[in-house]
């Protein structure tokens, strides 16, 4: 249910990256074994927190991960994948102000 204070827009943005950014990241250092049982911390109620220690290393990964480049399709050129999002907020801009017919998804090729 939509809430007042919720971005949602931001939120639908970046649901066409998790896959691909977020999911993949977790996965790898999952299977690399860089974030392990010891990196959470069980918490009243049932919750479980990555502590500190696994803070880092998902922080780092994804700051190393930021600066690999994939192709976007539809500019047909390399960028960064931290700027992924960013591009694809503008493409959106563009389409809100009928400079494009549509807005194209991010597809990772």
């Amino acid at each position: 249910m939509p809430r007042p204070g919720r971005p949602s827009l931001g939120l639908d943005l970046m649901e066409e990256f998790r896959a691909f950014l977020a999911d993949r990241l977790a996965i790898t250092l999952i299977n690399r074994k860089q974030v392990t049982i010891e990196h959470f911390e069980p918490r009243p109620g049932g919750a479980v927190y990555l502590n500190e220690k696994g803070r880092k290393e998902v922080v780092a990964a994804w700051q190393k991960r930021k600066q690999e480049e994939a192709d976007h399709p539809l500019l047909a050129e390399k960028s960064p994948i931290g700027l992924l999002p960013h591009l694809q907020a503008r493409l959106l801009a563009r389409h809100l102000r009928g400079d494009l017919e549509s807005y194209v998804q991010y597809i990772h090729p």
